[in-house]
């Protein structure tokens, strides 16, 4: 009979071990680890390549990889072979044999544990010290580029009467190079010693000597490296003053040589380049003296003078030469701060002209006429009406335009340019009926169309003006492809041309058309290689099974324009706002870009992020500036961009032909920059100058318009650019664009305008506008109207609060935000007239709690003191110049009687304003919604009203005056 103990019938399994099919499967998911890993890093590779080669801009891709591998490779390996052939020399100069000591014996354990490792554990700190330094010099791939490429400015620095391109291009790169070396020097010294300390070279508590010869002699050409690589740093020192940045009072962030940079500091390096060398030297002699005294001594030497030249010297050059007197010493370095930071900013040619501000008028019917000929006063603000085009041509819930709006100028059915307000009807999946994979990705793929209005009319109902409405739209703009697949507000990516049809948009019947995207855009997904990438680069995995794609399938993506713009040009900064136009009967994105540098020698630096901000950045993150380099002392609008909002094709054109550093990156990136002369007519004509650049010239031109250093030195002459006066956000007043004419004009002209007003007041001290009409040749030339210092204007702060301090206007306002109704300014613009400035205001009404759009309600006018509130902008100017027709009357003074409850006419014109108010909120709270032609009736009766009330109230006061 058989044992039937307890024990087990099978092999025993020894304890602690997995047995060979567990020890097989942790292999395979080992394995299948390392493989999954590699795949997503490969997904990554391979889906950029085929978004580069979609666009046609693979060159870009390819340079910018080689230019990485190349640097990483060269830089890798030299690190790893400079700290490597350190520890190999420290290791073949150690001593035979170890003094027998107690430190001694401890380090015998450690060397007899790494014995059998060495060769591995070398590889191991070359090669770790290798990766790191590789991936920090395949970072520096632009500076490698433009080192490599870069062209002369045909410009040179005050100082050293060096070209700019120094600056920009080789300064940089040598700085690399020099913090590479000594890093290298570094860690080759720490290697080396640990080396020697582990072998007995170096010796901290063993009897005798605490370094052998070798060792001795190895640390010094090291140390001497090191004091040499700092000889190099004195020396490049001396230019980068050029460039260096220090705060000044008259100046903000200075850049360039200072009275004791020119005369302490740029001695004291030259100085000290000398000392460090004799220095470096003294460390490589030890190779023949074998002791590190003379050495010590000179290290210590230099050190010390480091600390009294240049340190203490600059200090009592500061303190005893230059404070005295800081005007007159500083006063030749600050002239070429002004010469040099005007030329960068392209500021140089802002043409500055002495305005009175104030006018005496003798002929009001001609002023009547002439504020018409001034400017085409823009009524619609881009950056309020567009809930109104989403109330009005939204059309489904699919669809939305842009919280800011864009203005442009387009020709009328008579061929008049007029200033048109437009947005693009884009897709928004936060609206579509159903979320899901299929109807976010396949089916709502698209928006349709563009809608217009004018700028300088409102209908009788206070909506826009709409040139071009509906859907699919029409209009003044004639037939384009109306398809929108690429816009700002298309985030996400979309599967089109495959199998599943698109939603295009719905008929007046209320079907809804279909469509099968027929464009080149975007990568194709016949192939699984490519669908398994992107479902794992998009970590969506119904990309790889999905029988939604098949054979035409195309996946897009990187679809808003400032997006697609930077991936083909890594080396442009982007403006924050780009805006569509119709252009050869399709819309185009047209992004203005911009080429940077922070080496311009003198040129004081700004910071883009802070100056290209303000009330609309405040409450917009999409209109921020897309900045390769923050900190800037060099601009220019050298690339004009297109995006197709169909196809997606980008197109670089180049603007600013003059421009160095534009001329290097297309010696970079060959091919990717079409010339000037491409740009179309039709394309021409759309085109203007950029709102970013505006902001950093008119924040730098609010110190720098001045030319005298003297005059800078005082700061007598600085001016501010004023919070947005509309809202309380504290953030600076936007830049308009408004087709109007300054005083040396004849005709009017697009133009981007702003104002100034003097630190920290409120009246003005400055207007400035730039003509933006590319197709003049005044495009580009900055005009500033500067107020008498004696006098005071009002400024932006000051004339909204002389509105709101109108107590007829107040009166009227409380009335037309009775309810759930309530007011919103729109741009304060400002138009120079006559010797004087006119300003304009549109008041928008949001009525109750179903109206959540805004209306134009009223217009506000002031001119001279003379201040109107009117129905219309006509009817504004024609109280502001006291002109009826062909009745002059006295202009509006600025003082007005309040409407007394005693006059039985002012009384019933109230009661009247107030039942026509409330019956427009009844019209727009009807249960089945809004009945439109009884708040148009409404709306009449309730400005018939307000008429009435204020003739009789003026009646009266004229009256009450006699």
């Amino acid at each position: 009979m058989p044992d039937r103990g307890g024990g087990p019938s099978g092999p025993r399994i020894r304890a602690g071990r997995p047995s060979p099919g567990i020890r097989t499967l942790l292999m395979t998911l080992g394995v299948l680890a390392v493989l999954g890993m590699a795949f997503t890093m490969f997904a990554g590779f391979w889906t950029d390549w085929l978004w580069y080669r979609s666009v046609h801009y693979s060159s870009v891709f390819t340079t910018t990889l080689w230019t990485k591998i190349g640097l990483f490779f060269v830089f890798g390996l030299l690190m790893a072979v400079a700290v490597g052939v350190n520890i190999w020399i420290a290791h073949r100069l150690r001593p035979p044999l170890s003094a027998m000591s107690v430190e001694q014996q401890s380090l015998d354990r450690y060397r007899m544990g790494i014995a059998p490792y060495k060769k591995w554990l070398l590889l191991a700190v070359t090669a770790l010290v290798g990766l790191i330094a590789g991936a920090s010099a395949a970072g520096q791939w632009r500076l490698w580029l433009m080192w490599v490429n870069g062209v002369p400015f045909h410009q040179k620095d005050p100082q050293f009467h060096l070209d700019v391109s120094f600056y920009a291009f080789d300064l940089p790169w040598y700085r690399f190079l020099l913090g590479f070396g000594f890093a290298a020097a570094v860690l080759s010294l720490i290697a080396a010693a640990l080396t020697h300390y582990l072998y007995g070279g170096l010796r901290l508590t063993s009897p005798g000597a605490r370094a052998t010869g070798a060792a001795t002699g190895h640390l010094s050409v090291l140390l001497g490296l090191f004091v040499a690589l700092k000889a190099v740093a004195y020396w490049l020192d001396r230019y980068g003053l050029a460039v260096k940045s220090s705060d000044f009072k008259a100046t903000g962030n200075w850049t360039g040589l200072r009275y004791v940079d020119a005369n302490a500091y740029l001695p004291a390096k030259t100085i000290l380049f000398c000392i460090a060398v004799i220095c470096a030297l003294l460390f490589f002699a030890t190779l023949w003296r074998r002791t590190w005294q003379l050495p010590v001594i000179g290290f210590g030497l230099m050190v010390l003078s480091a600390i009294l030249i240049g340190g203490l010297y600059p200090a009592i050059v500061q303190k005893f030469q230059v404070q005295p007197n800081e005007q007159a010493k500083e006063a030749p370095y600050v002239q070429k701060n002004l010469k040099a930071t005007r030329e960068a900013y392209g500021i140089d040619d802002a043409k500055v002209t002495e305005y009175d501000g104030k006018s005496d008028p003798v002929d009001q019917t001609k002023l009547r006429s002439d504020a018409d000929a001034a400017a085409s006063i823009r009524i619609m603000d881009p950056n309020i009406v567009s809930p109104t085009f989403q109330q009005a041509q939204q059309m489904k819930n699919y669809y939305a335009f842009p919280t800011n709006l864009d203005v442009d100028r387009y020709k009328d059915k008579d061929g008049k340019e007029q200033d048109t307000i437009l947005g693009l009807r884009e897709l928004n999946l936060d609206g579509i009926p159903k979320n899901n994979w299929i109807n976010d990705h396949f089916r709502y793929t698209h928006g349709y169309g563009v809608v217009a209005a004018k700028g300088t009319e409102a209908d009788d109902q206070g909506q826009p003006v709409f040139t071009e409405s509906d859907l699919p739209a029409k209009g003044d703009l004639g037939t384009y492809e109306q398809r929108v697949y690429y816009g700002e507000k298309t985030t996400t990516y979309s599967i089109v041309g495959g199998p599943q049809k698109e939603v295009d948009y719905s008929a007046d019947n209320g079907d809804e058309k279909t469509f099968s995207y027929t464009g080149q855009s975007g990568v194709n997904l016949d192939n699984p290689l490519n669908r398994a990438a992107y479902a794992v680069a998009f970590n969506d995995p119904q990309i790889l099974y999905s029988g939604a794609i098949g054979k035409g399938s195309r996946i897009l993506y990187n679809r808003t324009p400032k997006d697609r713009v930077e991936a083909v040009a890594p080396w442009l900064t982007i403006d924050g706002d780009a805006y569509p136009a119709v252009v050869n009967h399709r819309i185009q994105w047209i992004v203005d870009a911009y080429t940077t540098s922070n080496g311009y020698p003198y040129s004081s630096r700004t910071t883009l992020g802070d100056t290209t901000a303000d009330s609309l950045t405040a409450t917009n993150n999409n209109r921020a500036v897309v900045a390769q380099q923050n900190q800037v002392n060099y601009i220019r609008n050298s690339v004009k961009a297109t995006v197709d909002a169909y196809t997606g094709a980008v197109k670089l054109y180049q603007w600013d032909t003059q421009d160095p550093v534009l001329k290097t990156w297309m010696k970079a990136f060959p091919g990717t920059v079409q010339p000037k002369k491409a740009i179309s007519p039709d394309l021409m004509s759309h085109l203007r100058y950029p709102q970013d650049l505006f902001k950093v010239q008119r924040e730098l031109l609010s110190r720098y318009h001045v030319t005298d250093a003297q005059t800078f030195l005082t700061g007598s002459e600085v001016w501010q650019v004023p919070d947005d006066p509309t809202n309380d956000s504290g953030s600076a007043v936007p830049p308009y664009y408004l087709s109007m004419k300054m005083p040396d004009q004849s005709k009017q002209s697009f133009s981007l305008t702003t104002t100034f007003t003097p630190n920290g007041r409120d009246n003005l001290s400055a207007f400035m506008a730039v003509d933006s009409d590319p197709g003049t040749s005044d495009y580009g030339k900055i005009r500033i109207l500067k107020l008498p210092t004696s006098t005071t204007a009002d400024g932006p702060k000051q004339v909204q609060s002389l509105f709101n301090s109108r107590q007829d206007i107040a009166e009227t306002i409380s009335l037309l935000t009775r309810g759930h109704s309530k007011v919103e300014y729109g741009n304060l613009l400002t138009v120079p007239l006559d010797g004087g400035l006119l300003y304009a205001e549109p008041v928008y009404i949001l009525g109750g709690s179903k109206l959540k759009y805004p209306l134009l309600g009223k217009v506000l006018v002031s001119y001279n003191n003379h201040t109107a509130f009117e129905n219309t902008l006509d009817e504004a100017l024609n109280k502001v110049f006291g002109v009826t027709g062909s009745t002059t009357t006295p202009p509006d003074t600025g003082t007005a009687n309040p409407p007394s409850s005693k006059n039985p006419t002012v009384q019933q014109a109230l009661d009247d304003a107030q039942k026509a108010f409330d019956a427009g909120q009844q019209a727009l709270q009807k249960s089945g919604g809004p009945d439109w032609a009884a708040y148009a009736k409404a709306q009449k009766d309730l400005k018939a009203a307000l008429k009435r009330a204020e003739e009789a109230q003026a009646a009266a006061g004229s009256k009450k005056g006699t």
